[in-house]
């Protein structure tokens, strides 16, 4: 079993998350950039565009993350522009197996969050 180890999320400066965003490869900094942008970042819109950007990489866990980077968006600072993200969950809610329970959850956090009813229809047909 491999053995888990708590770590602080990494901090990323615009310049650093450009340069990830700019990579070919998957490195940890994609699957952490979402959540740290989410979390530390105040501009919320900033932080927004970056985790959609990132439901465009083939890494599944990445995108599952993008997901959950929105969620920590809208937990922060109460704010997520509705008519923009929504395409983006609700997609990856129907195509994304292996994490689909992320971003059910990531759902669930943004719903409550927000005051949002976003895909609770769709969410009960996968639980």
């Amino acid at each position: 079993m491999e053995k888990r180890i708590y770590a602080a999320l990494p901090t990323y400066s615009l310049q650093q998350a450009i340069e990830i965003c700019k990579q070919c490869d998957d490195t940890e900094d994609y699957v952490l950039l979402p959540l740290s942008v989410g979390f530390y970042w105040d501009d919320w819109k900033l932080a927004q565009s970056i985790c959609l950007r990132l439901f465009a990489h083939q890494n599944a866990a990445v995108r599952a993350n993008a997901a959950l980077g929105l969620s920590y968006i809208a937990r922060n600072h109460g704010k997520l522009d509705k008519h923009i993200v929504k395409p983006y969950l609700l997609q990856e809610l129907r195509q994304n197996e292996t994490y689909r329970w992320r971003i059910i959850d990531a759902l669930q956090d943004i719903n409550l969050f927000l005051d949002w009813h976003m895909a609770e229809k769709a969410i009960q047909k996968y639980e």
